[in-house]
């Protein structure tokens, strides 16, 4: 009788690690449940009580499929150890892994996985993944011969097969209404849902035929008319995480815009992004495509605004803090920031933004005298390290919180060091700032500044970002969006800048006006340009 109990038929073992599933990994679909049930008061408990048995019956049948022996002990070790990932980033921040966020982890690099390393995440990694990893690879599980065995299976499937047939007979309304109530249940089901997001990635990546390379605004010209002979000069400060309700000048009770205040910047009020990850929003936005037509696969495949500022003979420079430019910037110079380049403001794991600036001075002191866009793409607000973005002379809200397992601070914790990096990145914009006020005896300068996409810091149990757009809070939607225009830049290219103030505040911009509005601003003419959506356009005289 022992003995039984130390071995595992393949069906025993197959119930029993769906079993687990069910009680670990998607403990967060049952609290996305329990939330379903309080705006649903009425709904019958024993519907209620049903649902852990029919996932249970649902992954066991699924499970099935890959019980082959050889098989079996190495794609539930692996499926298990990425599921304690999964779960931990569903259970601690509210992260759900889609397509976007898939994405967003095969683009994320070495530096930037070894910030989510904390105790919290290696503890689970230990209890959720490594443990059951091992019960597995220790378990005997006990093969009879292969008829046999096909037999016992599929009986096993019938049976799983039956037990979700009797629960829809009685229940069947309840679900599909419970489900178009709260359509976010299917993201949070661990595994498939994520496997699903990850299939979909690798077969729109490496398995289907690259799609034919589309150039775009080749008959782009630079119509600009400068009279004073001074080029235009502008600097695109790309923003990494920032949400505009953390801004100052968007209605926010801190001084998080201190450093720019007394700068004359235009205030975009109401501005959305087109993601609400880097991998997806900073090719979104350097797209010809919107957010509601946007396709990334498509989006690789053509050019990019940057590339059409290249063409009507823009000189572009692209210099990165972040983690890459996305494919954006791969046909015109562009730098990665060295992480040990400089022993004052980088680790080897991470730089200060203000290595930018000092790339920017170098720049601007061999400038070709013609016209040009520098784009600087900060680290701004990487979470959840947000401890690790400004130096400690800009550690000015305290108490803040020193540590990357974020939901183990206090409110006030997190939202303090979340704003010091706000601020920071403020006083990096502002010395953008200066520094293009001392080069206007050799060009016209400006700045734009705009975030990729916004964060949640705790609001309704979600942390960081990356949440289907369809179900994404307006924190991580909602971004900051600021220009700085000299006198020389206004007069010369006819920018009215009492209309532009008051166009700004009326708001309702998003990532879909940057492609034209850059075009604009540097006066390119071509056929890819749409006035329309030029924020610039209706204050041009």
């Amino acid at each position: 009788m022992l003995a039984r109990f130390k071995t595992l038929s393949v069906n025993r073992f197959t119930f029993i690690t769906a079993l687990f599933y069910v009680c670990i990994f998607n403990i967060p679909l049952f609290g996305i449940i329990k939330k379903g049930i309080e705006k649903q008061p009425d709904v019958d408990p024993i519907f209620i009580a049903t649902m852990p048995l029919f996932l249970a019956f649902a992954l066991s049948f699924v499970f099935s499929l890959f019980t082959v022996k050889y098989l079996v002990k190495p794609f539930f070790i692996i499926l298990t150890l990425l599921s304690s990932s999964v779960f931990f980033a569903a259970y601690q921040y509210n992260v759900v892994f889609d397509y976007g966020m898939i994405e967003n982890t095969f683009q994320t690099n070495h530096a930037e996985a070894l910030m989510y390393v904390n105790f919290a995440s290696i503890m689970n990694m230990v209890l959720t993944g490594i443990l059951p990893a091992y019960l597995i690879y220790k378990a005997d599980i006990q093969y009879q011969p292969f008829f046999k065995e096909l037999l016992h299976k599929v009986l096993f499937m019938l049976a799983m097969l039956a037990g979700l047939g009797i629960i829809a007979f009685f229940y069947f309304q309840d679900y599909a209404a419970f489900g178009r109530n709260n359509d976010e249940l299917k993201r949070y089901i661990v595994p498939t849902y994520y496997i699903g997001a990850a299939s979909k990635y690798i077969n729109v990546h490496y398995l289907q035929t690259p799609m034919e390379y589309q150039q775009l605004g080749l008959d782009a010209k630079n119509v600009s008319t400068n009279p004073n002979g001074k080029p235009n000069l502008l600097v695109l400060v790309v923003g990494e995480t920032a949400r505009s309700m953390s801004y100052q000048y968007y209605g926010y009770d801190k001084p998080t815009n201190a450093h720019t205040q007394d700068q004359g910047l235009i205030v975009f009020k109401d501005t959305h992004s087109c993601g609400t990850a880097t991998a997806v929003s900073l090719p979104c936005m350097f797209s010809r495509m919107g957010r509601e037509d946007y396709d990334s696969r498509r989006a690789y495949a053509q050019d990019t605004a940057v590339d059409v500022l290249n063409h009507g003979g823009i000189k572009v420079k692209w210099f990165d803090n972040d983690s890459g430019c996305k494919g954006v910037c791969d046909q015109v110079e562009n730098i990665t920031i060295d992480l040990n380049s400089d022993p004052e403001l980088c680790t080897g794991q991470y730089c200060f933004d203000q290595v930018l600036l000092n790339k920017l001075d170098e720049t601007l002191s061999t400038a070709e005298r013609k016209d040009t866009v520098i784009v600087l793409h900060v680290i701004g607000s990487h979470g959840p390290t947000y401890f690790l973005r400004y130096p400690p002379e800009h550690r000015k809200f305290t108490p803040d919180c020193q540590r990357s397992d974020i939901q183990n601070c206090s409110q006030d914790e997190l939202i303090n060091t979340y704003d010091n990096t706000i601020l920071y990145t403020d006083y990096i914009i502002s010395e953008v700032v200066k520094k293009l006020q001392n080069q206007q005896d050799k060009f016209d300068p400006a700045m734009l500044y705009l975030s990729d996409h916004g964060e949640s810091l705790g609001e309704k149990g979600m942390y960081l970002h990356g949440a289907p757009y369809s179900i994404a809070p307006i924190e991580q939607t909602s971004i900051p969006m600021l220009a700085w225009v000299s006198e020389d830049f206004s007069k010369d290219n006819h920018l009215d800048m009492a209309c532009l103030a008051d166009h700004a505040a009326k708001g309702g911009f998003s990532h879909d006006n940057l492609f034209d509005s850059l075009l604009g601003l540097m006066n390119v003419k071509t056929e890819v340009y749409q006035p329309k959506l030029d924020i610039f356009a209706s204050c041009r005289g």
